[in-house]
């Protein structure tokens, strides 16, 4: 079993055993703990579950959605057959709806909302995440720095800008990453502000540490260690059963390395490297897993 895979299995166990039931916007309970902290080192091992099956290559599509394409249109991820942004998309008459808690004089009721957007942001999950990559050229920024200013202390991306909350559909979970050079190897400081550990938790680590191995291998640098900070860390009651499944396979069923990272290494552009549904660029190889477990997405 990988590491990644027995420190993910006792954040699991954390939240099970000493996690508080709460309510929240969705309308489904989750069981929280209020911070937990990941520490992974490249060098030592690629991060990426086997207790199941993680679909790596929709992970990796939706981070160059983000970071490469930089683009808030749900269609580019369903041409390529990713379609966990559908449920968030809004509709050709500006108009996004769903089931959730509302606030009402001090307590949350479940209805459904509609919430109304500019027609122009039809298809799209309106000023978030990618759209802030490319307003602010967060990416550009911060290749230049690396390559040029590799001491700089203020190498971030913050995804979480005030001004345009109101309109994104879902304001971003993994919020800011910062970035330092050591010793010729990029280290990264990812922070997450709201953590769905069954379902998002396993995609953001894999595709945030191939993000950070495409950035070392452009700007010439080693993949050093990723540090993760969560706040809210929190398993939905309806996935209860699903991760009580992961965590037994963990202690009863044979153990699986953790593949490997390849990169094209003739590529020395960032917005070279293949973004298609094949992904030629960027391979898992060797990679074993238990199979899939089926989790709810909750909006």
């Amino acid at each position: 079993m990988s590491k990644f895979d027995k420190d993910y299995l006792t954040l699991c166990e954390k939240i099970l055993n000493e996690g508080i039931e709460v309510e929240n916007r969705t309308g489904v309970n989750t069981i929280k703990i209020p911070g937990y902290f990941f520490e992974f080192d490249l060098e030592k091992e690629f991060p990426i579950l086997t207790t199941k099956q993680v679909f790596f290559k929709n992970a990796i599509t939706e981070m160059l959605w983000i970071y490469q394409e930089q683009s808030n249109d749900v269609r580019w991820l369903q041409e390529r057959n990713n379609h966990i942004w559908d449920e968030w998309e809004i509709a050709e008459d500006g108009k996004w709806k769903a089931t959730q808690n509302v606030l009402e004089n001090g307590h949350l009721v479940k209805k459904e909302i509609v919430r109304e957007f500019d027609k122009k942001y039809a298809h799209t999950i309106g000023t978030a995440y990618g759209w802030i990559v490319k307003r602010y050229h967060l990416i550009d920024e911060l290749i230049d720095k690396i390559k040029n200013n590799p001491s700089d202390r203020r190498m971030l991306m913050s995804l979480w800008q005030n001004e345009f909350l109101n309109t994104a559909v879902l304001p971003s979970c993994v919020w800011s990453s910062e970035w330092d050079v050591t010793d010729g190897k990029i280290n990264l400081f990812v922070h997450q502000r709201s953590c769905d550990v069954p379902l998002g938790l396993p995609f953001n680590i894999t595709q945030y540490a191939v993000l950070l191995s495409l950035i070392a291998s452009v700007t010439g640098l080693k993949p050093g260690k990723m540090y993760w900070s969560i706040k809210d860390a929190h398993i939905y009651v309806n996935q209860v059963d699903g991760i009580k499944e992961q965590i037994r396979r963990g202690k009863e069923l044979e153990d699986l390395p953790a593949p490997t990272l390849w990169i094209n290494p003739e590529i020395k552009d960032f917005y070279k490297f293949d973004n298609s549904k094949e992904l030629k660029d960027i391979k898992i190889v060797n990679y074993k897993h238990h199979g899939k477990i089926e989790f709810k997405i909750t909006q």
